[in-house]
Parts: C-alpha cells; structure tokens; sequence
C-alpha cells in the first residue's frame, strides 16, 4: 500500500509536478489528485495504483514499507515510528 503522503514525497524527490506523475503512470491528472488528496493509505483501484508504484519504481523511486528496510543503500526519507500518519505537526 502506499499513502497520498508516500506519493508526494516521491514527487518532490524526483522534482516533478502532479502531471509529470499522471503522465510517468499513465493516468489522468484528476486521479492523481484525488489519490494523494488520501488521509492515510490511497483510495483507488488496484490497477490504478499498480501504475502509480511502477511510474515511481521506473523513476528511480523505492517504496519502503512500515517496519522495513531498505536494501539499496539510497538515500530516503521516512517518518518516524512516534509520528501519526497524516497528521500535521504545528
């Protein structure tokens, strides 16, 4: 699973906007929107976020899952475990 956070965390390390995303998964900028807009895991279908986790992979994005670790040595970024998912910190 990936979250609208997720999402947008990799955009901002490939340094692309909402339509590069949709055009690098082959989807519309309106899904986009509504999947990263997701509180949490992104609502949409299996083939649509199949797409999304396999524009970012190509792009050089890896995913890394709660409670996993990363094997390829890049660099990253992660929330910490005491960090709520999704909720703003002021």
């Amino acid at each position: 699973m990936i979250t609208g956070g997720q999402m947008r965390a990799a955009r901002a390390l490939l340094g692309i906007d909402q339509m590069a995303l949709a055009k690098l998964a082959g989807l519309s900028l309106p899904t986009i929107q509504r999947m990263e807009a997701s509180r949490g895991h992104v609502r949409g279908t299996v083939e649509s976020l199949t797409k999304v986790v396999a524009g970012l992979e190509r792009a050089g994005i890896e995913l890394i899952s709660e409670n996993t670790t990363s094997h390829s040595g890049g660099r990253g970024v992660r929330l910490r475990a005491d960090t709520a998912d999704g909720e703003k910190i002021n």
